[in-house]
């Protein structure tokens, strides 16, 4: 056991030593020390105090879930069949342990009994809001049900662990296993960049022509650009069933999951899941979010209309009154052509002058304008795939991050883009220590010796990511359960989306935006069309970020198995917020990984994206106003919503930033959708 890499926490982190026969031993020899320290907490002796009681809940297990998360990660990054069979024999174990700390009706009374303490009153802030929250937690988690009820809730909670990990390990496969192969004559309308990619993965894998994947680089292409129907409605289909074929079928999953959250909510007293979820975010309850979602909806709805309507319009310009209603998988194909005739903007004309390299290069000299920060890429550290890259952040010359970035899909890897935190330090008098997280994305990959040309829309990813990161490399607070991230889901993507703004500024492109083999800089007239096309099919956009949370919150919220199947019944919320009628087997819920992939996750919570626009679009006018690069705002920025991490209320932090609270109609403004 000396020997095993994974029974301490490791800044450095020794990923090459890390194998999947250390990762049961080094969990049973954490969950004993967790228990131990759990029992310790328990077993204090004379008065509750900081010392005693709060401090040491707030470390509980903080080795054990160091390896979890890491383990978590790796089967995230670097899947194998057994790394997937380790980390999934773990699961059950710490979900038990977690629950019982959750139940704890001996912890729950230890905490009350420390916050009627004199003590309790002379708690520093950051301290005195963790009791808080802690009290509020144990009371949301069922630490006062009667025996019963508590072993059916732990019950519950494992059960949901292992139904989202199959979720999410069922559509990593689904995703994994398709593949299609296409010839010269099969390819046309497609650009160079995508052929090349194409090219180059059916060569990996041996074959002549073209190979084609639901990674989303490839099927965004195939979707946007190809001329073939056929081909672009088998794709379509292809990927909005994944995860329904026998073996890996993700609908009787969320049946389940949904009856399991449904359970625990009435179990813990609340009417439904989605209230229990809402209760500690921003929106507060069900009823809010939905009233939210709601209001958008009908500012977008006649925008929406007249924008398929134009569409449908210019496909009949095209090829004459008889062309047939648009189809799901015609959508994007008609929509890039009509941006490309309105407005002579070719998106891939872009590429050229988003070569990942300077893209970060540019990124990192935004950061070091607006907050003052140093980005450093360093070598020698160990990673868990070649084509990772460390780098570390200083502020006033101390680290007080180091971060990690895997940005390009493997076959093992899962799809979509996330941050993720490792380490988590805490103030200790006038320093922090430093913090330890990754990004992940899946981004077009380099071709050959040329850089990875990445779309705008990737160079927004990369950006919100690092938004994400930042929250948690500012972070500076006394409490562990604070730090960074750890935030109302309805708040923690205004950090991440704020950032994407400084991508549609001409001072800040000028910084990266470099054509990567003559390092010409973007020339206005493209950038003019960029801007020009920015808001093209914006109402569009915005109602489908609409149809995901309003199906979130139909499902937590109205959905019971006697309303019939699952998919159907998400299929029949979804559909007035789609541009084109919908396939009878459109699956799109079985593929929902925001939602089913994770315990908790997003689900309740899709909403937040929109709710965070808002945020973001109202914050991001004081940079507009007082200059996108001024170093006081950015300061103002650190000071009252990135170092605080979750040790103030959030609506409280944004009035302290902004003056104000948010202005509802900032987003609808920003897209363009105020007459």
């Amino acid at each position: 056991m000396s020997e095993n890499p994974l029974l301490e926490i490791h800044y450095d982190i020794p990923f090459q030593e890390i194998k999947p026969q250390h990762i049961e031993p080094a969990i049973q020899t954490l969950l004993a020390q967790a228990e131990a320290e759990f029992q310790a907490i328990l077993r204090a002796e004379g008065a509750r105090t900081l010392d005693n009681t709060l401090r040491p809940l707030d470390r509980l297990g903080e080795k054990l879930f160091y390896v979890f998360n890491l383990v978590a990660h790796l089967e995230s990054v670097a899947s194998t069949p057994e790394l997937r069979a380790a980390y999934n024999a773990i699961i059950p174990p710490i979900t038990a342990f977690s629950t019982k700390v959750q139940l704890s009706t001996e912890l729950y009374q230890a905490l009350k009994d420390l916050a009627a303490t004199p003590e309790a009153a002379q708690l520093s802030p950051d301290w005195a809001r963790y009791l808080q929250l802690s009290l509020d937690e144990f009371r949301r988690q069922g630490a006062s049900l009667p025996p019963e009820k508590k072993a059916r809730l732990e019950a519950l909670n494992t059960r949901l662990s292992a139904l989202t990990t199959q979720f999410e390990q069922n559509l990593t496969d689904s995703t994994a296993d398709w593949e299609l192969y296409l010839d010269e004559t099969q390819v046309a309308g497609l650009p160079e960049s995508a052929l090349e990619a194409a090219r180059a993965s059916a060569q990996a894998k041996g074959r002549a022509g073209y190979r084609f994947t639901l990674q989303q680089p490839s099927f965004l292409a195939l979707q946007t650009y190809l001329d073939d129907a056929e081909i672009r409605k088998q794709v379509y289909l292809a990927y909005y069933t994944r995860a329904t074929e026998p073996g890996r079928d993700n609908r009787p999953l969320i049946e389940e999951i949904l009856a399991l959250r449904r359970e625990k909510a009435e179990l813990l007293g609340y009417a439904h899941f989605a209230d229990y979820v809402l209760e500690n975010r921003m929106a507060k309850n069900a009823e809010n979010a939905l009233r939210f979602e709601q209001e958008l909806r009908e500012a977008y709805e006649p925008y929406f209309r007249r924008e398929v309507e134009a569409l449908q319009a210019f496909r009949r310009e095209l090829e004459g009154p008889q062309a047939p209603p648009l189809a799901p998988w015609d959508i994007a194909y008609y929509a890039e052509k009509r941006r490309k005739a309105l407005y002579d903007f070719d998106e891939e004309a872009l590429r050229p002058y988003f070569a990942l390299p300077q893209v970060l290069e540019g990124l990192f000299e935004i950061v070091r304008r607006v907050f003052g920060l140093e980005v450093r890429e360093v070598e020698g550290v160990q990673t868990w795939h070649p084509e990772v890259k460390t780098y570390e952040i200083y502020r006033e010359g101390k680290r007080i991050c180091r971060f990690f970035t895997d940005w390009h899909p493997r076959e093992n890897k899962r799809g979509g883009a996330w941050m993720n935190t490792l380490i988590r330090g805490v103030r200790q008098g006038d320093s922090t220590e430093p913090h330890l997280g990754l990004i992940c994305g899946n981004l077009t990959p380099p071709v050959g010796h040329q850089p990875a040309l990445l779309t705008h829309r990737e160079v927004e990813t990369i950006f919100h990511e690092f938004g994400h990161l930042l929250h948690l490399a500012l972070s500076s607070v006394e409490v562990r359960s604070l730090v960074g991230t750890q935030v109302a889901r309805d708040f923690v993507e205004l950090p991440s989306q704020i950032m994407e703004n400084w991508c549609w500024e001409r001072e800040a492109l000028n910084l990266f935006a470099r054509h990567y083999q003559t390092a010409e800089p973007l020339p206005e007239e493209l950038f003019e069309k960029l801007l020009q096309a920015k808001n093209y099919w914006a109402a569009n956009l915005g109602m489908r970020q609409l149809a995901f949370g309003m199906v979130d919150l139909a499902l937590h919220v109205h959905y019971t198995p006697a309303q019939g199947d699952v998919v159907s019944y998400a299929n029949a919320v979804m559909q007035p917020f789609m541009p084109a009628l919908l396939p009878e087997n459109f699956a799109f819920i079985a593929s929902f990984s925001h939602l089913f992939g994770h315990p908790v996750g997003y689900a309740a919570g899709y909403y937040s994206y929109k709710w965070s626009e808002v945020l973001d679009a109202d914050a991001f006018s004081r940079f507009k106003a007082e200059g996108i690069f001024n170093r006081q705002t950015g300061e103002d920025f650190i000071t009252h919503i990135l170092s605080k991490g979750n040790a103030v209320d959030p609506a409280e932090l944004f009035r302290r930033f902004l003056g104000r609270d948010p202005n509802p109609k900032a987003l609808l403004a920003r897209s363009g959708l105020l007459d």
